[in-house]
């Protein structure tokens, strides 16, 4: 490696592409975008893309934002909070992704970004999620998914992941939901919760998906907080049937009073609604 590179690698810096072919496939698409040349290995430049990228995300550092932000997700040790806002955070995700298309080198350093799993940095995992969900290939994006959420160790990175394709496969991405919602791990769970309340409240609504969320038993806050937000939705959007499942007591007790709670919280429930839902209270 040439001391030009060896100095950009070390300092995080972009690095130019020299005279060996490497395959590049977008990562919007998967689709083969020919090749990217480079001096070094694969795994040198790996290496130098993810600093190119951390060395971005330090720079868009709040040290403000770092200290509150640490408070906000307690499962993510505080060194590993960069203090990044989330609006330059998701633009920095979509710069990426626009410029994949023209530019190979781009597209091979998104493509080493995401296939280097554990990330050091909670940014680093949120830009992974905010990468995914500008995939405009469905089984490019589930694939992704599958691979990255495993990994998710929070909730504000699980719940910022929002696939724009799945607008287009609800009935395919039902199947997969019911997949997230049996796994063992709390984040692929609430995932799942989470895609079933973005997708699945309105006209495709059906019971029998608000009882999957009811029927799972779990001690882990943030899985049961995504079921009781699951249900004050539901009461919002499709009161008459979410409203049985708290009259028949089907949720554990905290998760009832819980949905109970931020469902009287709402300006989209009546006043008179809000009484009752009060007196379903459990003790």
């Amino acid at each position: 490696m040439s001391d030009e590179r060896k100095r950009k690698k070390k300092q995080g810096e972009p690095i130019r592409a020299g005279n060996m072919a490497v395959a590049v496939s977008d990562p919007g698409t998967g689709k083969d975008m020919g090749t990217a040349g480079h001096t070094d290995s694969v795994s040198e430049d790996n290496g130098s893309y993810l600093n190119t990228i951390r060395h971005r995300l330090f720079s868009m550092q709040d040290t403000g934002y770092q200290i509150f932000h640490r408070r906000l997700v307690p499962t993510v040790p505080p060194e590993k909070i960069i203090g990044v806002r989330t609006p330059p955070l998701r633009a920095y995700a979509k710069e990426l992704m626009r410029n994949a298309k023209s530019d190979s080198l781009t597209a091979e350093m998104i493509n080493a970004f995401m296939e280097t799993l554990p990330h050091e940095y909670y940014e680093e995992n949120t830009l992974h999620g905010f990468l995914i969900e500008q995939i405009g290939d469905y089984d490019r994006c589930i694939a992704c998914l599958d691979r990255f959420l495993p990994y998710v160790d929070n909730w504000a990175t699980c719940d910022m992941m929002r696939p724009r394709i799945f607008s287009n496969y609800k009935d395919r991405l039902l199947e997969k939901i019911c997949e997230w919602m049996s796994s063992s791990h709390t984040y692929m769970v609430r995932f799942g919760i989470g895609m079933l309340m973005r997708w699945y409240l309105d006209d495709e609504y059906s019971a029998d998906y608000s009882a999957m969320v009811a029927a799972i038993r779990s001690e882990e806050y943030y899985l049961n907080m995504m079921r009781a937000w699951y249900f004050a939705e539901a009461l919002t959007r499709q009161y008459d049937s979410a409203v049985l499942f708290l009259e028949k007591g089907m949720l554990d007790l905290w998760t009832h009073n819980k949905a109970i709670q931020k469902a009287r919280e709402s300006n989209r429930i009546s006043n008179q609604k809000k009484e009752y839902l009060n007196s379903l209270k459990r003790f």
